[in-house]
């Protein structure tokens, strides 16, 4: 080979090597702008098939609109009230005209009560998951005011209660996670809202609540509530989520929309 091939050979190769790192290195930079951020995804096993699952009983002044299934258990059907509830020949579930799925209860027809039992039971652990994670990203983040704040995704600790008096940004990705773990009560005042920026989803949220949850008249949420008490949705209230409570759950003229799961 003459010196002047072997040169332009050595020059290809050089080119090569640059361009071929130039590539890995933007590959490299993507997977670092696309990485998830906040803590780990909580799983909600069979509880995830449910817009509403309590330990104690649904109730509802009409017209609710609930999208996705209701569940109670180990409370019998007659802890769900002011559905004016339509059996079928199955018996393996009731319908209502203010809920787009099915309601299952303790007492249906089997296999629902190991549905149910499954259910409540992964609801549980959840919560368990959710309330135990440790190294918060945020602890008592605004003396949880939370009110007119942007909240980037992560995990935040509180050790008493939340309140919402203003609306309030979860703004991230589709793909990031947010966890809030509230020691006390949390609530959100009339007419104010959970808002989503950036393409976060409510599927991705979690509130992690030991004490009551409250949503006054004309509010709006998003996330999934894990409560180990109750929830109490007033007047024209709604959420887009899930509300899964160990206590009951009372609705008035409440709307309830499962997120999508993909």
């Amino acid at each position: 080979m003459s010196s002047l091939h072997q040169h332009t050979f050595a020059v290809c190769l050089v080119v090569a090597a640059l361009l071929a790192h130039s590539t890995e290195a933007k590959r490299h930079s993507s997977l670092i702008l696309n990485r998830a951020e906040g803590p780990g995804t909580v799983d909600l096993g069979t509880a995830a098939d449910f817009a509403i699952i309590a330990k104690s009983g649904v109730s509802t002044v009409p017209f609710s609109v609930i999208t996705g299934d209701v569940g109670v258990s180990p409370i019998s059907g007659d802890a769900l009230t002011g559905f004016s509830l339509i059996t079928n020949s199955v018996g393996k579930y009731t319908t209502s005209a203010q809920v787009t799925g099915k309601l299952y209860t303790a007492n249906d027809i089997a296999p629902t009560p190991v549905k149910m039992t499954a259910a409540v039971g992964d609801m549980e652990t959840a919560y368990t998951d959710a309330a135990g994670r440790v190294d918060p990203d945020h602890v008592e983040y605004m003396s949880g005011a939370l009110g007119g704040a942007t909240l980037s995704p992560g995990l935040y600790k509180f050790a008493a209660s939340v309140g919402f008096s203003t609306d309030c940004t979860l703004s991230g990705s589709s793909e990031d996670t947010w966890i809030f773990q509230i020691g006390g009560d949390m609530s959100i005042a009339a007419n104010k809202r959970i808002i989503l920026a950036g393409g976060a989803l409510a599927r991705n949220i979690v509130w992690v609540v030991a004490g009551k949850t409250t949503y006054n008249a004309g509010s709006h949420f998003e996330g999934i509530i894990l409560c180990a008490t109750s929830a109490e949705f007033l007047t024209g209230s709604s959420i887009n989520g899930r509300v899964l409570v160990q206590t009951a759950v009372v609705l008035q003229k409440t709307t309830v929309t499962s997120p999508t799961t993909v």
